[in-house]
């Protein structure tokens, strides 16, 4: 018997404003409302059912700084440069986190500042 990981938990301030976000980065829609946040999943998903999930949880005081835990996506369908213009349309901004520009990743912040990685491998549209 082992364990799965089932679900992410990302504190922020405004759990709404980051759903709208992360539910278009994903593809994922609001699928539960917690007394303190919202859970994030692939459309008709549920907790449990294989699909990792992302839990918004609001907090006055989220952590700033780099986290030792961190979001890697990868575009699907698509190229890294084509899929960085949406992200960055969406909200995503460029982080600094000490890389020396010979990544083969970009490294991100969503809007509230949460560090996240954009992979250069197409992992397929479907």
């Amino acid at each position: 018997m082992a364990c799965r990981i089932t679900e992410l938990v990302l504190d922020c301030r405004d759990p709404d404003r980051l759903a709208e976000f992360w539910c278009a980065v994903l593809g994922y829609e609001v699928i539960g409302h917690e007394p303190d946040g919202l859970e994030l999943g692939p459309p008709g998903g549920r907790f449990g059912d294989g699909s990792v999930t992302l839990i918004l949880a609001q907090t006055d005081n989220p952590r700033r700084g780099k986290l030792p835990l961190h979001l890697d996506v990868s575009p699907a369908g698509t190229d890294q440069q084509t899929e960085l213009a949406r992200l960055t349309a969406l909200g995503a901004r460029p982080a600094d986190v000490g890389q020396t520009g010979e990544e083969s990743w970009v490294v991100l912040q969503d809007p509230e500042g949460n560090e996240f990685c954009l992979l250069r491998k197409d992992v397929g549209a479907g």
